[in-house]
């Protein structure tokens, strides 16, 4: 750990000799400063690191006192100082963590009614709302891609954009089975129904990290279904990707124009594409050192929202909140905080059993 701090404050020294003899490349400047401001909180951490070490060099000769007293106080330093060695030493190793490069990305969601018939798609319909609640909550926008309806407010499929800072650092770990128990409004005699819904985050990625030939691409072009009247589309706007070596299809008719509807769902077979190389990538390590929680696992059941009961539970984490309207209003952050801890102890405990 000690080679790693001392090569990351060689490179911050680097940084600031670079930032002094840039001159007036302000963009030069610009990049220099955010590579600088990213080190700066680990280079901060170092420093104190480096304080304590010393100041328990300085206190080791005097274990070695004749008098009791000094010796005593020297050992009570020393105790103290370990404390804070080991908690410091902690911060700068979670600090190390590689972090996943997509973390600061736009998400893209794609929710899809499972078991349950017409209950699901208002389920799914239901956890759209909340996702959409939690992004306001966070001042991120939501932006609706595609999407399937059914007559009495529920959706087969629904598939959209959240724009903001860190968004995909937070829903990441939304990836799963969700599952609803309830008496479903379509139910005349009661009974408590089990849906699902299943949740994939796809982290938005640009042409340049997923090149897509259009040898690999049909695209079929055809009229998008309207409300009835008016409304119907006469101009043949929707589009049908397909992508032929792995057989994803990927449809978009809400917007007006053909060229915009091949934007965007040429935007979600890229983030799809480049999550199928990342499952493959994750599928390489070491089973025994990957994070289980947030591995993304589509059949993987993650959590259950007991109407009832008012109960949701995590299964990942086991984790429960009592407040389910709370939850179906956007209030995640619970979920979040701990699934986001538990990953983070999962990760620096595989890069200790390195050490």
């Amino acid at each position: 750990m000690l080679d790693k701090l001392h090569g990351i404050e060689e490179k911050y020294a680097e940084l600031n000799q670079a930032l002094m003899e840039v001159g007036s490349d302000y963009q030069r400047a610009a990049e220099l400063n955010m590579e600088r401001s990213e080190l700066e909180p680990l280079v901060e951490k170092a420093h104190s690191y480096h304080e304590l070490l010393s100041l328990k060099e300085e206190t080791q000769p005097l274990l070695n006192s004749e008098d009791s007293e000094i010796r005593q106080l020297a050992e009570d330093e020393i105790t103290e100082l370990d404390k804070q060695i080991e908690t410091i030493e902690s911060e700068i190793k979670n600090m190390l963590l590689p972090r996943d490069k997509r973390d600061s990305r736009n998400v893209i969601m794609e929710i899809r009614a499972g078991t349950g018939g017409d209950e699901a798609a208002l389920f799914a319909a239901d956890l759209f709302r909340m996702y959409s609640r939690y992004a306001e909550k966070h001042n991120w926008e939501i932006d609706v891609l595609s999407a399937s309806e059914i007559g009495i407010g529920g959706y087969k499929e629904i598939i959209f954009m959240v724009k903001g800072k860190g968004a995909y650092s937070r829903l990441k770990y939304e990836s799963g089975v969700h599952r609803v128990q309830r008496i479903p409004v379509t139910e005349s005699s009661g009974r408590i129904h089990t849906s699902t819904a299943t949740v994939a985050v796809l982290a938005e990625v640009d042409e340049v990290e997923v090149n897509i030939p259009e040898s690999d691409i049909r695209i079929d072009v055809y009229k998008s279904a309207g409300a009835g009247g008016q409304n119907v589309q006469k101009n043949s706007t929707a589009i049908r990707l397909t992508h032929l070596p792995t057989g994803i299809v990927v449809q978009c008719q809400d917007e007006r124009s053909q060229l915009q509807n091949k934007l965007r769902a040429m935007s979600i077979l890229r983030a799809r594409l480049y999550e199928i190389e990342e499952e493959k990538r994750r599928n390489e390590l070491d089973q025994t050192r990957r994070s289980q929680v947030g591995t993304g696992e589509r059949a993987e059941k993650i959590r259950t929202y007991n109407y009832p009961q008012s109960r949701v539970t995590d299964h990942r984490i086991n984790l429960s909140s009592y407040n389910l309207p709370a939850i179906m209003d956007g209030d995640l952050d619970e979920f979040m905080d701990e699934l986001a801890t538990r990953s983070e102890a999962e990760r620096l405990a595989a890069v200790n059993e390195e050490d």
